[in-house]
């Protein structure tokens, strides 16, 4: 499954607290866009002086919140965190473990952004049919099922096994 679309710009709701998104569907309209503009907005905070590769996320929860991350160095490059994480982490410390869509921003130029082999791991502990929207700068857009960026996997249901 692949979609296309443009990301719009002009809302508000910068990168700061969830903000109240849509009904419990996949974002659409003006909910997409926002989504879309969140994780290039926290792109904007990402700390990242060794690699100089900023890197935003937006994630939606399942009661229409959204939680923002960025990427985190560290010297010692093992301590740093993923934008991708940073959000679900974000989410999750404050009591969201149902998850709807993502959206990845980075300054790629004529690549879609896609998450690291850890992000996608830990994206998967939280199911796998969600949409993640593959952003370039340019604001185009692909989505992808997470089942398709990490096909086969392995979860929490395996444990039960």
């Amino acid at each position: 499954r692949q979609q296309a679309g443009q990301a719009g710009a002009g809302m508000e709701g910068g990168g700061q607290p969830p903000a109240p998104l849509a009904p419990p569907s996949q974002p659409q309209g003006e909910h997409l866009q926002l989504l879309l503009r969140r994780s290039r907005e926290a792109k904007n905070c990402a700390y990242c002086p060794y690699s100089r590769f900023p890197v935003g996320a937006a994630l939606l929860t399942a009661g229409g919140e959204i939680f923002s991350g960025c990427n985190v160095e560290n010297a010692c490059y093992s301590l740093g965190v993923c934008a991708e994480r940073a959000a679900i982490l974000k989410a999750i410390s404050e009591g969201h473990t149902s998850f709807r869509a993502m959206a990845i921003a980075s300054d790629m130029g004529d690549e879609f952004i896609t998450p690291c082999g850890a992000c996608r791991q830990v994206m998967r502990e939280f199911g796998t049919d969600w949409d993640v929207y593959l952003t370039k700068a340019d604001g185009t857009y692909i989505v992808k099922k997470l089942e398709e960026l990490l096909p086969l996997s392995f979860g929490p249901e395996d444990l039960q096994k």
